[in-house]
């Protein structure tokens, strides 16, 4: 999927500068040289406010956000119809969206995991550390989407505690702003050669509420309102990690608040993760003062996000249409009937999950699992007498190749 380069220009207002000092805080851990070279002056920016910015947006721009807009809402309305507004698997299919979203984002920051890996993770099974992660990623799209109606500093705060909780390491970062200066590129011992440096963290609060001021708009069509307030965010970095999944997160939450998509999470990182080098080059061109990139990015990830979800949410609902073929024939009233829709959602089981869900009891989870089993629709995979495991191979299936569609996509 190719981007306009060319982007009509859409202005606001550049970064400034202001110079600072620094000093490595614990010299002993680095080179004399590295020390040397990340000693002294350095160019911080500081984040303008655009709360009240006028926007001056070419028709051309216009049309094409208001297309993608259309696509978005479209797809919302396709995932609804494709299995009915009652159909209990409709839950399910919003659930594993939104995984397939948080996975999305979490490997524009190079984490990585399989489906399967994601929903062993789920259900406190596997031990893949980044599967641990980008499940912190799903609650923090989780929390955006339940605070969607009031967007807010306390909110972004909460997507972030989501977020970093999982996290060994930065947990004790989780939902604090930062009280530390950040940088993106090289120099671990400063910032003086750093691509990009961010604002003083003293000025984080005032560009939060800013921000949230904006958000809060009622002027702007969709897109580019979600691209700009999405760069800003970036742009103040607000926290010491997570600030690009958190603000795509912040992204979902404005596209619940606008009414673009009532029922399912659009897969949006998806879209961005297809050329991750001209994302990041239209964050690089908002902080000089041009919105076009952003936007454009933006529309073309939304019309990429409408067009492979419906492929998405097709492989499912046949694979939901298949398990029910296989299950013709058992009694109505056999639990397993109760199990199929949540295998959408939750494509690894064991009983632990199944008997906090849905409240059973050992022999009911038993008997739909034995159901299940006989049948084909799920396949047992640990092999153990105890503490077994469960899984649905198709959906899994349908899972992974869209994860290799939007690797070829990359490729391509």
């Amino acid at each position: 999927m190719a981007t306009d380069t060319n982007a009509a220009a859409v202005l606001v207002p550049p970064v400034q500068f202001e110079e600072q000092t620094w000093k490595p805080r614990a010299p002993e851990l680095y080179s004399r040289a590295e020390v040397l070279r990340q000693t002294g002056r350095y160019r911080s920016t500081i984040t303008p406010a655009i709360a009240d910015v006028q926007l001056h947006i070419p028709t051309a721009v216009a049309a094409d956000a208001e297309d993608a807009t259309r696509a978005l809402t479209d797809f919302d309305g396709y995932a609804q119809r494709a299995l009915g507004i009652d159909h209990p698997a409709l839950a399910p299919m919003s659930a594993i969206l939104l995984r397939t979203e948080s996975a999305s984002s979490s490997q524009i920051e190079m984490l990585t995991t399989s489906a399967r890996q994601l929903a062993l993770a789920e259900i406190e099974e596997g031990d893949t550390q980044n599967a641990g992660e980008v499940i912190g990623n799903v609650r923090a799209m989780e929390a955006a989407l339940a605070l969607s109606e009031h967007i807010d500093a306390a909110s972004i705060l909460d997507m972030h505690r989501e977020l970093l909780r999982p996290s060994r390491s930065l947990g004790a970062h989780a939902g604090r702003f930062r009280e530390e200066l950040v940088w993106i590129g090289k120099g671990n011992a400063g910032p003086r050669e750093a691509s990009f440096i961010a604002q003083q963290h003293a000025r984080v609060p005032g560009s939060i509420d800013d921000l949230v001021a904006f958000a809060g708009r009622a002027d702007l069509p969709v897109i580019p309102h979600v691209a700009i307030t999405h760069a800003q965010f970036e742009t103040i970095h607000p926290f010491v990690d997570g600030n690009g999944r958190t603000g795509r997160a912040l992204a979902q939450s404005m596209l619940r608040n606008l009414g673009v998509t009532r029922h399912t999470t659009i897969p949006m990182s998806a879209g961005l993760l297809v050329n991750t080098e001209t994302y990041f080059d239209a964050l690089s061109a908002y902080r000089e003062g041009d919105a076009g990139p952003i936007i454009a990015r933006f529309a073309d990830a939304s019309r990429y996000a409408a067009s492979s979800g419906r492929t998405l949410v097709d492989g499912l609902a046949g694979q939901l249409e298949r398990s029910r073929e296989l299950l013709a024939g058992l009694r109505s009233q056999s639990r397993a009937w109760d199990v199929l829709p949540l295998l959408v959602g939750q494509p690894v089981v064991n009983a632990r999950y199944l008997k906090r869900v849905l409240g059973w009891g050992d022999m009911t989870v038993t008997r739909a699992l034995d159901a299940l089993t006989e049948r084909g629709v799920l396949v047992e995979r640990s092999g153990k007498r105890r503490n077994r495991v469960w899984e649905h191979r198709g959906i899994l299936g349908v899972l992974d190749d869209y994860a290799e569609q939007i690797r070829r996509a990359t490729i391509g």
